[in-house]
C-alpha cells in the first residue's frame, strides 16, 4: 500500500478500532464539540489513549492540561488519574469551556476536573502546587512560555507532552513565516537546550495528517 493520507487514515482507524474501541462518553464529547461548531483539532483516539496510558504509567495524580477545547483529551486523562486524582485544564474560550464542562460531567469524571478559563499566560501564574504530568496543546506561538511553566509547576520526574510538533514537516523550514511553525521550532529547541528537560519527539501520520508529539521529563 502506498503511503498516502488515505492510507494513514485507514491505518489509524484500524488501530483505534483494535486498541481503543467504542466509547460512548468520548464519542458524545466529540459530537457535542462538533455541534457547537468548534474546530476539529482534538487529539486522535489513539493519542487520547496514549495520554491515558502515560498518566497511568507515570503514576500521575495531578495533571495540568493547557488547551481544553471540548474536553476530549481531558476525559482521557481524568480517567487515568483515578478517583482521588485531579486534572486542572486551561481554556481561553469560555464557550468552549462550557461545552467541555458538560461533556466531562456526562462522562462521570467531573469531580476530578477543574477548568480554569482564561489565557494560559494569565492563568498559569495563579496556579499553586505541583503537577506530575503536563499536556501542552494550545496556541503554538506560546509553547516556550508553556514549557517554562511546566518546569516551574513540575518536579523531577514530571512528564511533559507537547502536541502538534510535526506541522506537515515544516519544522525543518527555518524561514517559515507561519507563527505556529516558529513557535513549534522554538519549543523544540527549548526542550533540547534547557537543562530542566530531557526530551525526544516523534513524527506521526494518521487521521490528523503529518504531525507528531514531543515528550519530556523534568530533571
Amino acid at each position: 500500500m502506498d503511503s498516502t493520507p488515505a492510507a494513514w487514515r485507514a491505518a489509524d482507524d484500524f488501530l483505534a478500532d483494535t486498541l481503543v474501541g467504542h466509547d460512548p462518553a468520548l464519542e458524545a464529547a466529540l459530537d457535542a464539540q462538533r455541534a457547537a461548531g468548534m474546530p476539529e483539532i482534538e487529539v486522535a483516539p489513539v493519542a487520547g489513549k496514549l495520554l491515558n496510558l502515560l498518566v497511568r504509567i507515570s503514576g500521575a495524580t495531578r495533571v495540568l492540561e493547557i488547551g481544553t477545547l471540548g474536553g476530549y483529551s481531558t476525559i482521557w486523562m481524568a480517567r487515568g488519574v483515578g478517583e482521588q486524582g485531579r486534572v486542572v485544564t486551561i481554556e481561553a474560550e469560555a464557550a468552549h469551556a462550557a461545552v467541555a464542562r458538560a461533556s466531562i460531567d456526562a462522562a462521570g469524571v467531573g469531580d476530578r476536573v477543574d477548568i480554569r478559563i482564561g489565557r494560559g499566560a494569565d492563568v498559569l501564574p495563579t496556579l499553586v502546587g505541583w503537577f506530575d504530568l503536563v499536556f501542552i496543546d494550545a496556541d503554538k506561538e506560546s509553547n516556550t512560555l508553556y514549557l517554562d511553566w511546566a518546569a516551574r509547576l513540575g518536579h523531577p520526574g514530571t512528564v511533559v507532552v507537547v502536541d502538534n510538533i510535526g506541522r506537515d514537516g515544516e519544522i525543518v523550514n527555518d524561514a517559515s513565516p507561519d507563527p505556529k511553525v516558529v513557535g513549534t521550532r522554538d519549543g523544540l529547541r527549548m526542550l533540547g537546550e534547557d537543562p530542566r528537560f530531557d526530551a525526544t519527539a516523534l513524527q506521526t501520520v494518521g487521521i490528523k495528517g503529518w504531525d507528531g508529539f514531543a515528550i519530556a521529563v523534568v530533571v
